[in-house]
């Protein structure tokens, strides 16, 4: 299943994503999330909240989901 998360701005950083989907209650936790789950950015693992994400990006977390940034 591929979820989509539309974005108002020009990008978003990874921590931001993870709470905008639901996958975290608070910002806060995008670094304890990021340090226990492998996260693929277009196909390449990726560990950095602060990583932007722009539209057109794929985001996979295994056991989790896919999800594309409009």
């Amino acid at each position: 299943m591929n979820n989509q998360i539309k974005i108002d701005t020009e990008y978003i950083t990874l921590g931001q994503f993870l709470k905008l989907a639901d996958i975290i209650q608070s910002g806060g936790m995008a670094k304890w999330f990021l340090s226990e789950h492998e996260v693929f950015v277009n196909g390449e693992l990726d560990q950095r909240r602060g990583r932007k994400l722009r539209a057109g990006d794929q985001i996979e977390i295994p056991s989790i989901g896919t999800f594309t940034v409009l």
